[in-house]
């Protein structure tokens, strides 16, 4: 019988980790080669193949045209591999590993991941909190939540929420605040990593933007830190700075929210069959985040 295979299944592998992640070194590490020997497979799968997988840049490997069309192909197939195995191995529906930022790890998950267990008794949550976009194919890694516009390839993406975002800030400032060109005269906090746009939100006020200062953060876990302890005014989505509204550390000076175009989404790679324990997270979320957002609408609503 022909070997239907024309090169072997790990040069396959790492052709479609490359290709994805755009390096030699994530194939490398989860080969448990090194990128020298990455490189060798792709160069003796062109061989084989007789025409070129990735083009040769000062920026490095290319996918060409053809491999990148073919790409989400490969990169199901290997989930479906590694889901297959672990159905060989009964799965391992005790422990639900979850990629998440720190904003939405320390400001949201951290206080409501108790309800969660509660309900789940069976399931222990294992939190991955980092800034980075981790690689969902990987088998030790069940489903992320990132903030984005729910395009990741090689992803399915649910938006949880978190599209509308104001400025907030500490009491103490909000009482030298009357209107948006008052922000001309506080601190104001940046944050280098937000996706969040003053400008939208000044033209969603309907004003012009006054030029601001303040302290700088590329970190927004601490640039929220910063916001509390009074240090200036800080552009944060509705969904992140509910409990800190609620509680009176956080103000909202106006009732004007932007929409930012982008939120958090739930997130598992692409042609994964979803295991109990992932359905379960996903349809506590569906409930949890509306419920936590409905209850600081409520409460604005009685302030107001």
């Amino acid at each position: 019988m022909s070997n239907t295979f024309p090169i072997p299944l790990n040069a396959v592998r790492a052709i479609e980790i490359v290709a994805r992640r755009g390096a030699l070194a994530p194939a490398a590490e989860e080969l448990g080669v090194t990128p020298g020997a990455v490189s060798q497979h792709i160069r003796r799968a062109e061989e084989r193949l007789g025409i070129e997988l990735f083009e040769r840049t000062p920026r490095g490997l290319v996918p060409t045209p053809a491999l990148r069309e073919i790409v989400p192909q490969l990169s199901a197939g290997f989930v479906t591999l590694q889901d297959s195995i672990a159905a060989l191995k009964g799965g391992d529906e005790r422990m639900l590993t979850l990629t998440v930022g720190s904003v939405f790890a320390s400001r949201w998950l951290i206080w409501r991941i108790g309800k969660f267990s509660a309900l789940n008794p069976d399931v222990e949550v294992r939190l991955v909190v980092t800034g980075n976009i981790l690689d969902l194919g990987r088998p030790d890694i069940d489903c992320a939540i990132r903030f984005g516009g729910g395009d990741w390839p090689g992803a399915d993406a649910e938006l949880i929420g978190g599209d509308s975002y104001g400025p907030v800030c500490a009491p103490p400032i909000a009482r030298a605040i009357r209107a948006p060109a008052d922000l001309a005269e506080v601190p104001v906090i940046n944050d280098t990593s937000a996706m969040l746009s003053w400008e939208a939100w000044f033209q969603a006020a309907g004003v012009p933007m006054p030029a601001m200062n303040g302290p700088t953060y590329d970190d927004p876990a601490l640039a929220f830190d910063a916001a509390i302890s009074e240090q200036g005014v800080l552009l944060a989505v509705d969904l992140m700075s509910a409990d800190a509204v609620s509680d009176g550390r956080l103000v909202r000076p106006f009732q004007t929210t932007a929409s930012s175009g982008v939120g958090y989404w739930f997130v598992t790679a692409k042609g994964r069959r979803e295991l109990q324990k992932t359905r379960r997270f996903r349809q506590w979320l569906r409930t949890e985040v509306p419920d936590s957002v409905g209850g600081y609408v409520a409460q604005v609503n009685r302030k107001g």
